[in-house]
């Protein structure tokens, strides 16, 4: 009995389903046909608006325009070809290159494919009028980066590019896809994941001719957040003109907080290029000899040149290795060993002042030798040497500072006298970036406080403190007040290497640095000082690579200090 009733209920479930598919496809059949044909849904993406990066007082440093995308929606293929030759006139491009472009751009049946970019409202217009009879053709309002200000602060900023391989593996997982545009370098790279937007749409249900029906589904975008720099246009203006027929780097800094208020390079680029697509400027600008993509004041090495002898002259007053009245005899040579070691000039008798005064190569030798290698090395750590600032860019480089410990693990060679002498004056392997002599400098100009340089001031508005480390360096007092008396006089003295800086309306101190580099190349010339003296309100910090000597760096110094006087930004 309970078989019989299993079976009839089974038969009846199968009678049910069975009319139900013979209504659906026979009876109604044509009517439901009739609805598929005029009928299906698309997704309409609508982009988000990137966020923008503004100076310290508000200016923006780079925006968003809106341009116009065409998109051909791949479930529409049965009219591709027609509608490629329809639009092809409006275009002024053929339709086998629209072809490859929607071929190209192809992922999914789903989702639109773009085949023209950065259209103009006439040709907006023209497409609008074709559009009722082209049921497979988007018109896509696309926010798209500007640059007012061109090239400047480029390697601050960055750029914005498709999303390459490498970065998609390591950002998968928090929202990122194939083809999205992100950040490379620069404040666009390390704040991304603040800067860039959230895709919103539609969901809608359109006929054959491509009219919507009905909404089904909205989501609207989401804008990245601003982001406000530390820096000051006008300064970082004032800067890259005078850099402009040059080859290195310069950096104004506050010397109390670490605000970066111009971050200078040369050469640059231009960050609108990697928005227009040119594959030839792109390809000419990776290859090009000069690698003006790389941000010399963070990722640039170079060896310090006599800017060093400021840590040396630290070390040997705080271990009590020599004292403000210990001289030494400059004869404008002495012998290491066997090797001849010479200084640029001969200056007879002198003490610590004056060596750094005159920057007596000869003086800093002798009190290397009195330190050691290791001690000048542990000092160098003191300042920060040897690790990166902590500046929120990336790819900051942490530089190198030799010692006879670390040649013998990594090199396993002895360390002689000459290396130490060479380390005294700045050169052998010791390898810094101009941020991190920035840094050092600034310790002088504040007395004492080892800060951590940053460039972004607030996101949304909103100050960021928590990564503002400052530590105190362990000297004495006396010590950065006889040094900065010095430093002063570098520029005071008539005979002190950086002399060209005095008889400005402002008080300047500082160190230049001539830094030899492979036979047959020009030395890189340094200038590190502050100013003004009595209350210093900027580090700055001149690298001219080949530039000759630390001369040249400091008639750039000059030029710069001049230049923000008429500006009134002193």
């Amino acid at each position: 009995m309970r078989t019989k009733i299993v079976n009839s209920a089974v038969i009846f479930v199968f009678l049910f389903l069975a009319f139900g598919l013979f209504n659906l496809q026979v009876i109604q059949g044509n009517r439901y046909r009739e609805l598929s044909n005029k009928n299906c849904i698309r997704l309409l993406p609508q982009p988000g608006t990137r966020g923008r990066i503004l100076d310290r007082q508000g200016n923006i440093i780079v925006d968003n325009y809106l341009s116009y995308d065409v998109m051909i929606l791949p479930q529409e293929e049965k009219g591709l070809e027609k509608s490629l030759t329809k639009i092809s006139g409006v275009l002024g491009r053929s339709p086998q290159d629209l072809k490859e472009a929607f071929n190209s751009g192809f992922t999914v049946p789903f989702l639109p494919v773009t085949v023209a970019k950065n259209i103009d409202l006439k040709k907006v217009f023209a497409l609008e009028e074709l559009k009722p009879g082209l049921a497979n053709i988007i018109i896509q309002p696309h926010p798209q980066r500007v640059y007012p200000y061109k090239r400047l602060a480029c390697h601050v900023l960055g750029y914005l590019n498709e999303i390459d391989h490498w970065r998609l593996r390591k950002l998968a997982d928090y929202g990122y896809k194939a083809k999205d545009i992100v950040g490379f370098g620069g404040v666009e790279e390390k704040y991304d994941y603040y800067l860039r937007q959230e895709e919103g749409g539609s969901s809608v249900e359109v006929d054959h001719r491509g009219r919507i029906v009905r909404l089904l589904g909205f989501r609207p975008p989401q804008s990245g957040k601003d982001i406000q720099l530390t820096l000051d246009l006008k300064i970082q203006k004032i800067a890259e003109d005078k850099l402009r027929d040059k080859k290195g780097s310069v950096i104004l800094m506050e010397p109390y907080t670490g605000e970066i208020l111009a971050l200078a390079n040369n050469p640059n680029f231009a960050p609108s290029i990697f928005m227009e697509k040119s594959e030839a400027s792109i390809t000419n600008l990776f290859n090009n000899p000069h690698a003006p993509l790389i941000n010399r004041a963070i990722s640039g090495l170079y060896p310090a040149g006599s800017v060093f002898k400021l840590i040396l002259a630290t070390a040997a007053l705080e271990t009590g290795k020599i004292n403000p009245e210990t001289t030494f005899s400059c004869p404008g040579t002495m012998h290491i060993g066997r090797q001849e070691f010479s200084c640029w000039d001969r200056h007879n008798q002198q003490n610590l002042y004056n060596a750094i005064t005159h920057s007596c190569n000869i003086f800093f030798y002798r009190t290397g030798l009195l330190l050691g290698a290791q001690l000048i090395h542990n000092y160098a750590l003191k300042f920060g040497l040897s690790k990166p600032t902590g500046v929120e860019l990336p790819y900051e480089a942490g530089g190198f500072v030799p010692s006879p410990l670390l040649k013998r693990i990594y090199k396993f060679q002895n360390w002689f006298d000459g290396d130490t002498a060479n380390l005294s004056i700045g050169q052998g392997e010791l390898l810094v970036t101009p941020l991190q002599i920035s840094r050092m400098m600034a310790v002088f100009a504040n007395k004492g406080i080892l800060i951590t340089p940053y460039i972004v001031k607030a996101i949304e508005g909103q100050r960021i403190t928590s990564q503002r480390k400052i530590t105190r360096v362990p000297i004495k007092e006396s010590t950065i007040d006889y040094i900065r008396g010095a430093l002063k006089n570098v520029i005071a003295d008539p005979n002190g290497t950086g002399n060209v800086l005095s008889n400005l309306s402002v008080s300047v101190a500082g160190k230049t640095g001539t830094a030899q580099v492979a036979p047959g190349q020009k030395s890189h010339g340094w200038f590190a000082g502050f100013f003004p003296f009595e209350n210093p309100k900027f580090v700055i910090c001149v690298l001219l690579e080949h530039g000759g000597s630390g001369f040249a760096s400091c008639v750039l110094a000059r030029e710069i200090i001049e230049a923000m006087i008429k500006e009134g930004v002193l």
